[in-house]
């Protein structure tokens, strides 16, 4: 059985993307999936100078390990500002320095939600330009507007974001 992993990209106890990313996950068939919280990998800030004084913190070589093992990646990046979260960029800058190619080709569903009605399409825009360089596979990109109004109880409710989302996992799972 393929083992999977799907995380948000914040670290918000109650983060909408979260929410999105176990329901993205909960649409894959028959495979264990491994729920990843970034407040459980807390890393210092970023920069040149504590890691040569300190080198890079054991919660990013986990992190990256976790990812070396998975065989497929559900993320759903949360927006700051037109951007990834500080969460998330720190733990991409920490990765990146052990292995630069962090994503190892593994197939990738890219997801962002939001309050409005862009539902995070900055921050896709970025991260499918950037990802690239790091050897993500991006299978399929889906973003959901207007959170509040389209998911309840765990679910999308609308139903013809479902059936996009529910179209994106079929790509996804036929890659894994």
């Amino acid at each position: 059985m393929k083992n999977i992993i799907a995380f948000a990209g914040s670290n918000s106890k109650n983060s909408i993307n979260k929410e999105l990313a176990i329901y993205a996950s909960s649409l894959v068939a028959d495979v264990n999936v491994n729920i990843l919280d970034l407040n459980d990998f807390e890393l210092p800030l970023y920069g040149i100078d504590l890691e040569k004084e300190t080198g890079i913190p054991d919660n990013a070589h986990k992190f990256l390990d976790i990812l070396k093992n998975t065989d497929g990646i559900i993320l759903s990046l949360a927006e700051h500002n037109g951007a990834y979260s500080t969460a998330f960029k720190n733990l991409f800058d920490w990765l990146t320095r052990i292995e630069g190619k962090m994503f190892f080709n593994k197939p990738m569903l890219l997801m962002a939600t939001s309050p409005g009605g862009r539902g995070g399409l900055s921050v896709l825009e970025i991260a499918q330009g950037r990802f690239a360089f790091h050897d993500a596979t991006i299978i399929e990109a889906f973003s959901l507007p207007f959170f509040g109004n389209n998911f309840s109880d765990g679910k999308i409710t609308n139903e013809d974001f479902d059936n996009q989302l529910i179209n994106s996992v079929k790509q996804f799972q036929k890659q894994l």
